[in-house]
């Protein structure tokens, strides 16, 4: 079963592309715009990794971050926080967050980053 990886970006162009690439490399890509989209999302299926905005229309990506991580349900999955905004001191000091990435990035990073916490296992066939 390919692992699940949940994007919670209102930029549509961020949204549409970091899927594009996560997708044709064998992960099931699961997208939210909000905070109450990505919440409903959750109580029908949990992903392996969470990559978050900070700046989102109806929420705090830091503060829903670290709600994730007070959880005991989900504070084992990890979340990578995106950010025009904020420093990546910042970050992981508000959030509990296992990394950052600052906007505008490399793909190449994102992917890196991604790999560190989520590596796609060998398929045999």
């Amino acid at each position: 079963m390919n692992k699940i990886i949940h994007i919670v970006e209102d930029d549509e162009d961020i949204r549409y592309i970091i899927s594009y690439i996560l997708t044709d490399m064998g992960y099931e890509v699961k997208l939210s715009e909000t905070v109450a989209d990505f919440h409903a999302q959750m109580k029908v299926s949990e992903p392996d990794l969470i990559l978050l905005d900070v700046m989102l229309p109806d929420g705090n990506g830091l503060e829903l971050c670290l709600e994730l991580k007070q959880e005991t349900e989900t504070s084992h999955i990890p979340v990578i926080i995106m950010s025009a905004h904020a420093t990546e001191y910042e970050v992981l000091r508000r959030s509990c967050a296992e990394d950052f990435i600052a906007k505008p990035f490399d793909l190449d990073d994102l992917l890196v980053l991604i790999a560190k916490h989520l590596p796609i296992e060998n398929k045999r066939k």
